[in-house]
């Protein structure tokens, strides 16, 4: 089954899931004791930390909660809403999770180990039966202590508490629609940590940050009142039922049309695309922190890794604070500290160009790595070498996971391993040559493929850039020049959207896009 048609079928579904939690269906039924599709047979607890286990029953009911050798007693409140915390566990099992109220729930098949949320669009959600070789990446997936769990798309303005979904054991079977990216970068770290794994997907293909942002925390900064605005005109004018009225008009008269078109021997003509509803796309504003994410905040985890930008691109500046905010929000909710919250950097797209220019892309992935500075305990995957200037869904899952993996390894389980790109650092003028200096190089610079490093752009105070003549001297520097620009005061690098580029790490580790000016890009006044 293809990516798009899975998509949908997973939407209708979920929609209809939805529906029944807002009307209170799936909660206590028939008095019993419930609890949310996050904990289930075959999941994986976080191990070293307090793990929350919460549900629902009726109101003053008693509930008892055991698990390896400990037990904790809750009461439901008004609302018939129970939690208990489990002390801390070490990595291992199977466990069985004994639930005990007016009715006994027993999970079985229960690891400890380490727990990741894989998140962002399209290029997180890309499963990996859509990846690069996946022939032999499904055949070989049998990791019975990895898991697997997935959260159906459902964007709505109301938050949920429950999806539909369930923990499976990671098998050929099950890891065919899975995230590549979440897949590979778990697989990686169970493989070298030797401990159980446990995966939320929660991806939604083509999602603005602004869908994963709880709508209070946007409107309480004016920065978003353009947006806020324009939504809330989205909001009170469209009709979706007027929408699919007009839809059936137009697929009617096409209809007739490419009957005609049949009988006279002429082209047939293209179907029309029938409407999307925007109030329950992921787009709107808060709709996948209220659909996909809220349902699982609060489950024990490690941290989290995401993949996406694509649709905040023409939008590059607002994505320089609507970003970190997003972080912010989520680690403010978890109630876990700065858990680790590590990205994907854009990947190159789209048509090579002749010359140097300005790219929404290029301001994009300038707002990721500034977000490197804002926050604790993030890290940034650069892969400006791995994409496709024809896809916007690179196939090459395997390395952009390993790139994850190995900040996760270094940063949260001490390997002595590299994983920063090199970044600029500072730059000096030496007459009509700019000398760059970079951070995080490694054993030192190199080039990849040929000699001279490539994708360096340099102007003077008039602000034209061309391309610019370099080379690496010593370790850490990059000396920059073009006999075109006589009093050099800037310089770029990979600013592109599909930029050519070749400077690395002697990791092999790609240097990260950047430029040394300051002036406005095209995106700067695009706030809607």
């Amino acid at each position: 089954m293809n990516t798009e048609k899975r998509t949908t079928q997973r939407l209708v579904c979920s929609t209809a899931v939805a529906l029944l939690i807002v009307l209170g269906i799936g909660r206590a039924v028939n008095a019993e004791v419930k609890l949310p599709s996050i904990f289930g047979e075959h999941m994986v607890l976080q191990q070293g930390q307090q793990n929350r286990v919460w549900g629902w029953a009726d109101k003053g009911e008693k509930v008892e909660v055991t698990i390896a050798g400990q037990t904790h007693k809750a009461v439901a409140n008004d609302i018939g809403y129970w939690l208990v915390k489990l002390d801390p566990l070490g990595s291992g099992g199977p466990y069985q999770m004994t639930l005990r109220g007016k009715n006994t729930i027993t999970f079985g098949d229960v690891l400890v180990g380490e727990v990741w949320v894989c998140s962002g669009q399209s290029n997180m959600a890309w499963p990996v039966q859509a990846a690069r070789d996946s022939d032999l990446e499904i055949r070989t997936a049998n990791f019975p202590r990895i898991r697997l769990i997935t959260v159906p798309p459902v964007g709505t303005q109301e938050p949920q508490s429950d999806f539909e979904g369930r923990w499976e054991v990671c098998r050929p079977e099950t890891v065919a629609e899975f995230s590549a990216v979440g897949y590979f970068f778990g697989r990686q770290l169970h493989q070298t940590l030797n401990v159980p794994i446990g995966l939320i997907d929660n991806a939604w293909g083509g999602s603005a940050c602004e869908a994963w942002i709880r709508r209070d925390r946007l409107e309480k900064d004016d920065r978003y009142s353009r947006l806020l605005a324009r939504w809330a005109r989205v909001e009170e004018s469209y009709d979706h039922e007027q929408e699919q009225a007009e839809y059936q008009e137009r697929l009617e008269a096409w209809r007739k049309a490419s009957e005609g078109a049949k009988l006279s021997g002429n082209e047939t003509l293209s179907r029309p695309r029938p409407p999307r509803n925007p109030l329950t796309g992921q787009h709107r504003p808060s709709n996948l922190y209220n659909g996909v994410l809220k349902p699982i905040i609060g489950y024990g985890i490690r941290g989290a890794i995401w993949y996406q930008g694509e649709a905040n691109a023409e939008r590059a500046y607002q994505y320089r604070h609507l970003f970190p905010l997003m972080i912010q929000n989520w680690r403010d909710e978890w109630k876990r500290g700065d858990f680790p919250f590590y990205w994907v950097q854009l990947a190159d797209f789209k048509a090579e160009q002749p010359g140097p220019g300005e790219s929404s892309w290029a301001e994009l992935r300038e707002a990721q790595t500034r977000t490197l500075g804002k926050l604790r305990n993030t890290g940034q995957a650069v892969i400006i070498d791995l994409g496709e200037g024809k896809d916007i869904h690179p196939k090459n899952k395997q390395d952009v996971a390993k790139r994850l993996a190995r900040i996760a390894l270094a940063r949260n389980y001490g390997f002595d391993i590299a994983y920063k790109n090199p970044a600029f650092k500072s730059m000096v003028k030496r007459g009509e040559k700019i000398v760059l200096t970079f951070d995080h190089v490694g054993g030192g610079l190199t080039t990849f493929d040929v000699k001279d490093p490539i994708g360096f752009s340099i102007a003077g105070e008039e602000r034209q850039f061309v391309w610019a003549k370099a080379r690496i001297l010593g370790k850490d520097q990059v000396e920059v020049w073009s006999d075109q620009v006589r009093k050099a005061v800037a310089v770029r690098y990979a600013w592109a959207d599909n930029p050519v580029c070749n400077l690395t790490s002697s990791d092999g580790l790609p240097a990260a896009p950047f430029r040394t000016d300051g002036w406005p890009g095209i995106t700067i006044n695009n706030h809607e």
